[in-house]
């Protein structure tokens, strides 16, 4: 067991407190939808393409798709990695999390209001300091919102597809303390990790949680959840509070009215 010992956060938040989160819109003029997510040190460009077309499995189906890709670029971190183009394919991390930010953005929409047009998102991870993907999930969300405001813009869709507001965050076990939105010097030796992706309406989407140095008991997890959970009202806060205005321009409920 990890023995447990007083320490501070390196930038001295506490426990329970996520790091500020700032989503610029509009960062790239060219895709539908635009954000720049930064939480603390970690940075992540998530940018929305609309595609007129969808997969083969959905073709005559009526409904629509949305897909993801991930990457980290080569000076994210301390050292330069190699672009994953370089390699042929993604990386097994890099797949697991665009299919984990996919699944999370989809299910926030009704697929079935975007007809056959295919949502793809591309996050890129610009700084890397901890939590990108789930900060990607979170900042994501705000773009495809941004994509599909463009499409109700130009009369393309029958009805808003945004079922419910989504967003991540992590917790881990640091010292035998419960910490909440990890930078890397945390999570780097977190002896259990966790990320919660969930719904304002209190829903949850998926949980990854992981011994990475101890197991972890029920009454852990469920700490853990609960503290995650706190973390993401902020989240949900930040993105309603970064798309008030479109959603107001373009006469929708604003989010924090779903919460």
């Amino acid at each position: 067991m990890t023995q447990s010992f007083n320490f501070v956060r390196d930038d001295g938040r506490a426990d329970d407190q996520p790091r500020p989160l700032v989503l610029t819109l509009d960062f790239v003029k060219y895709p539908e939808g635009s954000v720049l997510a930064r939480a603390g040190d970690s940075v992540v460009l998530c940018n929305v393409t609309v595609e007129g077309r969808v997969p083969s499995f959905l073709r005559d189906s009526g409904e629509g798709w949305l897909t993801c890709e991930y990457a980290m670029l080569p000076r994210a971190t301390e050292e330069r990695t190699q672009r994953e183009t370089g390699r042929g394919a993604p990386s097994g991390r890099s797949a697991e999390i665009q299919r984990l930010i996919g699944r999370s953005l989809r299910a926030a929409l009704d697929l079935g209001l975007l007809g056959e047009r295919t949502l793809l998102v591309d996050c890129d991870v610009l700084q890397a300091d901890g939590g990108t993907r789930t900060l990607a999930v979170t900042g994501a969300f705000v773009a495809v919102v941004l994509a599909l405001l463009r499409l109700r813009k130009e009369r393309a869709l029958p009805g808003w597809p945004v079922r419910d507001q989504v967003g991540a965050i992590s917790v881990g076990k640091v010292n035998g303390r419960l910490v909440l939105d990890l930078a890397y010097s945390e999570d780097s030796r977190a002896a259990v990790d966790l990320n919660l992706v969930g719904t304002a309406r209190q829903g949850i989407v998926e949980v990854q949680g992981t011994g990475e140095r101890e197991s972890f008991s029920r009454g852990e997890l469920d700490r853990m959840l609960d503290l995650a959970e706190r973390g993401l009202q902020q989240a949900f806060a930040a993105q309603a509070q970064a798309l008030a205005h479109r959603l107001a321009e373009a006469g929708l409920e604003a989010l924090s009215a779903r919460s």
